[in-house]
């Protein structure tokens, strides 16, 4: 765990290390964290959007020669894929998830419950806006699944949602992320960028709390 938060924070050297490491093999590494991010409702700590933007700032540096069009193509499928891969989980086991199951071990039942709120609250819509919510975005597509939607249906939300957050990420990575004041603090631009996505799920949680007491 210590690494990952190491990662995430200086994640612009570690992704320098991949890409001196791995070249063109970086596109297909950061594909599958992605990927995996969303696809695999265990682990939605991985890192989303700081990855993106990180990437994409990497891409406008022409010393490391990355193509920052297959990122953008690469972070929008990937989402779409491990969303979907998340909405037919959540579709054949989201009903069967109690604390003794094997999903059950790792899927915290106070997330679903936040999660399922934030979905009953929005609707559809939800789907487009748990995007830009670490954790939140990770159990939508499982809530979803289970609560009875209709594929097609939650696709077009996902697909907003997907198409909105590569382009604000990658947008901001590309022409922000190598301004010298950014990369002097990059890590904190990092913290920063998880401390603001995290915001409407503590505003929703310190909501709720007060609206029981």
């Amino acid at each position: 765990m210590s690494f990952l938060i190491d990662f995430i924070i200086h994640i612009d050297s570690h992704l320098v290390t991949i890409v001196n490491t791995f070249g063109n093999w970086t596109y297909l590494i950061l594909f599958l964290v992605i990927f995996i991010e969303t696809g695999a409702v265990i682990m939605p700590f991985l890192p989303g959007d700081s990855l993106l933007f990180a990437a994409c700032a990497l891409a406008a540096n022409p010393e490391y020669h990355l193509n920052v069009w297959l990122f953008a193509f690469l972070f929008w499928i990937a989402p779409l894929l491990g969303d979907s891969l998340n909405f037919f989980i959540g579709q054949k086991i989201g009903s069967t998830i109690n604390d003794t199951s094997f999903l059950g071990r790792f899927i915290k039942k106070e997330n679903l419950d936040k999660t399922e709120a934030f979905f009953e609250k929005h609707g559809g819509i939800a789907i487009s806006l748990a995007r830009f919510m670490p954790i939140i975005r990770t159990m939508s597509p499982f809530v979803a699944g289970g609560s009875g939607i209709h594929y097609r249906k939650f696709l077009r939300y996902n697909f907003l949602g997907a198409t909105a957050w590569m382009m604000l990420c990658c947008s901001a990575g590309y022409y922000f992320g190598n301004f010298p004041i950014v990369k002097k603090h990059f890590s904190l631009i990092i913290i920063g960028i998880i401390i603001v996505s995290l915001i409407p799920a503590i505003a929703a949680g310190l909501k709720k709390r007060f609206s029981k007491k």
